[in-house]
């Protein structure tokens, strides 16, 4: 009896937070992944390199592409050489506020990059049947219509990031409808996990309470402390996005908790597991607000839920205390280099 092909998936964004998780989770099936990378100067691979110590990834392959969204060529012969069983679109300028001062760099990798793909899949179906995944945001509710926000809320997104989403979202309902794509949006809420880039606030929090405990740093500065989100466990929230390309219909889902914490609570619990008053370190800084602020989001996954079969299995406190303990950890480390090289 011949044995069956592994499935293979490409990722855009492998090296950021979710295309690390995602990889590891797809290795974990027997997928074949391939990854979509920048071409830098610098090596850029820091949150997969762990992936090639592993001695089950040479029988499953994990290869990585130099490309980018801006490149529609270099995508659609990238996509129709290695023609993908699914793929996950999850690059992208993601910094909400890094938007507001990039804003057409932005909109030009998240709301084209995205038509880009799309187009490349579009001409893919002719030979062989794809699946597409696109990373979309609870941003895109900005200014909330309703609460909890579900599938069918109305989008008001406020920065250009969250309106290159929202193009990016009608692209996909397009293409699905258009072509008859196999085409799905992951409405995700904020997630991290100690693989957050360091600029994004809760990150930002929780190196900077290791490092002022270990008296690596002096102070942290923030901007708005009462925005709340519904936080999420990264590594909980990629399975979502492979459980939507297993189902016989594509479709749109909400990816929460259904729980809403201000940046405030995040950071008393960080400073808490490191045994600071948060007070005695924290200042505001305006640069650090956004011109038009989204002060509240909080979804409703029951449709993930009963569909997908998918919940979320990490608490608030508990994606507090993983972000903390690894982010001490390399303070820690840090700290021992900064007094070796005074030695």
């Amino acid at each position: 009896m011949l044995a069956t092909s592994p499935k293979r998936a490409l990722i855009t964004g492998i090296t950021g937070q979710d295309g690390s998780y995602l990889a590891e989770l797809l290795l974990s099936k027997g997928y074949e992944v391939h990854g979509v990378v920048r071409r830098a100067s610098s090596f850029n691979t820091g949150r997969i390199e762990h992936l090639y110590d592993d001695p089950h990834v040479q029988d499953r392959r994990l290869v990585l592409h130099y490309g980018d969204l801006h490149d529609g060529t270099g995508l659609f012969n990238l996509i129709l050489s290695l023609e993908p069983d699914e793929i996950y679109n999850l690059g992208a300028q993601s910094h909400v506020r890094v938007s507001f001062d990039q804003p057409v760099y932005t909109v030009d990798v998240v709301a084209m990059g995205t038509l880009r793909v799309l187009e490349a899949a579009r001409l893919l179906q002719r030979s062989k049947p794809v699946r597409v995944y696109q990373a979309s945001s609870s941003e895109m509710f900005g200014r909330v219509a309703e609460t909890p926000q579900r599938e069918t809320t109305p989008f008001r997104p406020r920065s250009p990031y969250a309106c290159a989403k929202v193009y990016s979202f009608h692209q996909v309902v397009n293409y699905r409808e258009a072509y008859g794509l196999f085409a799905c949006n992951g409405i995700l809420f904020n997630h991290e996990s100690p693989r957050r880039g360091e600029t994004f606030v809760t990150r930002k929090i929780t190196r900077a309470a290791t490092r002022i405990r270990e008296g690596l740093q002096d102070k942290l500065f923030l901007g708005n402390l009462d925005a709340k989100r519904d936080w999420g466990y990264a590594d909980d929230y990629v399975e979502a996005m492979w459980l939507m390309l297993q189902q016989d219909e594509p479709d749109d889902f909400v990816v929460a908790t259904g729980e809403t914490h201000s940046v405030r609570e995040f950071l008393e619990l960080a400073f808490r597991q490191v045994g600071l008053p948060w007070r005695q370190f924290v200042e505001i800084d305006p640069r650090y607000l956004r011109p038009s602020e989204v002060d509240l989001l909080l979804g409703d996954a029951s449709k993930a839920r009963e569909e997908l079969g998918w919940q979320p299995r990490t608490g608030f406190k508990e994606l507090v205390r993983l972000m903390v303990e690894a982010d001490w950890e390399l303070a820690r480390r840090e700290a021992v280099m900064g007094r070796r090289k005074a030695a």
